[in-house]
């Protein structure tokens, strides 16, 4: 294979791209992320193209999107036949590694009903090798916590309550009951330098998972006191949830309904009601949590300078989507809004030094990096992906025909942990919504809901829907439009470039003009 080429895919669970220095949050204290910006090209307009975890991870590891490869849901099998990216690497001689989780549930047709892995959210995507697990159960990682000398309480998820007999579940200044030393991060970190060093001098790849800043939101001891609630971002919403409720059924549907319990260990209540010192003493454990990260990182960047592996490694690190930390009333990952679909992307590219710092404001989303990552080691980029190389612009160059909006998904069909569905009466297949966004304006689809469309810049938080005022008519038509033909060009075509002809079969190689984006 000639010179090493390594890759290091870090994929961390639920942070939002307002929550990265290089961005402008001077807030937190990321020195190894800061580092990775300063040696990389950090993406400002970056978004998955679909949440929750389970759709986001599948358009992420395929570079399809959700509308084809339609494992929509968490819980929502991933048909058997997509490529995806660690299939990718085999052909070209690597064994992909995984430490984490992808949140992928089983074709049913390659196995059975009784199969444990219909029981849970999801398992880990065919392809990869796990070094690491930490699905389906989190079992992996509460037995190394059990073997390394820490007593577990009978009800093992209890290691996240707040410390303290008296804490109450919630947004706390506590720390967790669980010390930095048996933390998930420490897991994950812990396999990946025991994979790293059992390596050798081999090329490898590896896809480096973490768990946070995802709920609960309690952070172990030190980072549960190192960022004050007052000095975090105030929430952005109207002055009461039932205003931001009588823009959309939708939003209407998920501010009734989502309980705090999902976030905070314990915790009752729903999470509209959340004032804003609760929302702020929440952001200053996830800021925690995200320093925790980067102190973990620090460790693995350490390991690859001293055995010179860094200057031969393509490092890619991003999120699987954002969360809504009390925008909007909300919490989670759901809806339309921003704050669930911006995330984080860094690209370090020991071959491009040029443009180490740099900032690119290209419009660039989560199906990228399967490409990117195929490219920079010599694979064939499937001709069914609808992401493209971000290779072009970590060198400066941006495509010609390089896409001018973002565009994202979102399926809201019931799942056994939340019923949007039938609580606002629509069939399973009308509960989608779809995204095209620019600089300017946003426009959201429904399936079988009124559509949305916000003018960014008078209105940045999309606070006043403008579909139907008779002003912005000709706007919405037109980004409609835009919305359809985006469709139609990345409808499903693994085998649309193949046709027989007298001669035989045809293969055509290179895109037609009107087929590029």
């Amino acid at each position: 294979m000639g010179k090493r080429r390594n890759v290091l895919l870090i994929v961390v669970d639920q942070w939002r791209a307002d929550f990265v220095p290089a961005l402008g949050a001077g807030f937190i204290r990321t020195p190894n992320l800061d580092r990775l910006c300063r040696e990389g090209v950090t993406f400002r307009h970056h978004v998955t193209t679909t949440v929750p975890c389970g759709p986001a991870r599948a358009s992420l590891l395929t570079g399809l999107y959700l509308m084809n490869h339609r494992a929509v849901q968490n819980t929502i099998p991933l048909d058997q036949r997509h490529f995806n990216l660690a299939k990718a690497l085999r052909l070209i001689g690597y064994d992909p590694a995984l430490i984490g989780y992808t949140t992928t549930t089983p074709d049913p047709r390659t196995t059975g009903p009784r199969d444990p892995r219909f029981l849970v959210l999801g398992d880990i995507m065919e392809g990869f090798r796990s070094v690491g697990a930490f699905e389906p159960n989190m079992d992996g990682y509460f037995g190394w916590i059990a073997q390394n000398g820490f007593t577990l309480p009978p009800k093992r998820e209890d290691i996240w309550l707040p410390e303290g007999v008296d804490a109450v579940p919630g947004a706390t200044d506590r720390p967790s009951r669980i010390p930095k030393e048996f933390s998930d991060s420490s897991f994950f970190t812990e396999r990946a330098l025991t994979y790293l060093k059992g390596k050798g001098d081999k090329s490898w790849f590896l896809h480096l998972g973490y768990y946070r800043p995802h709920p609960p939101f309690v952070a172990p001891a030190p980072y549960h006191a190192m960022y004050r609630p007052e000095d975090m971002p105030r929430p952005v919403r109207a002055p009461s949830w039932e205003q931001e409720a009588a823009q959309h059924p939708l939003l209407d549907f998920y501010l009734r309904n989502i309980r705090r319990g999902s976030f905070f260990h314990g915790a009752d209540g729903d999470a509209a009601s959340l004032d804003e010192a609760a929302i702020l003493q929440m952001r200053a454990t996830y800021a925690g949590l995200i320093t925790e990260i980067d102190d973990c990182l620090g460790r693995v960047f350490d390991y690859l300078d001293e055995t010179k592996q860094w200057e031969d490694t393509l490092v890619v690190f991003t999120s699987d989507h954002g969360e809504q930390l009390g925008d909007h009333y909300l919490l989670g990952k759901i809806g339309y809004h921003d704050e669930s679909f911006r995330i984080p992307l860094v690209v370090k590219d020991p071959n491009a030094p040029a443009r180490a710092g740099s900032i690119e404001s290209a419009f660039t989303e989560s199906v990228d990096v399967m490409p990117t990552i195929l490219d920079w080691l010599g694979g064939e980029i499937p001709r069914a992906a609808d992401g493209a190389s971000l290779l072009p612009l970590v060198h400066g160059s941006k495509p010609a025909d390089w896409r001018d909006a973002l565009h994202y998904e979102y399926d809201f069909r019931d799942v056994h942990y939340s019923r949007p569905e039938s609580t606002i009466g629509l069939g399973m297949d009308e509960s989608s919504l779809c995204v095209i966004q620019d600089e300017h304006y946003k426009y959201v689809h429904f399936a079988a809901l009124p559509p949305l469309f916000f003018d960014l810049r008078d209105d940045p938080h999309q606070f006043r829907n403008l579909a139907e005022e008779p002003a912005y008519a000709g706007l919405v038509k037109n980004y409609a439009q835009k919305a359809l033909s985006w469709r139609l060009r990345h409808a499903e075509r693994t085998l649309t470039h193949h046709r027989a002809t007298p001669q035989g079969l045809e293969t055509r190689s290179v895109r037609a003009p009107e087929e590029s984006e």
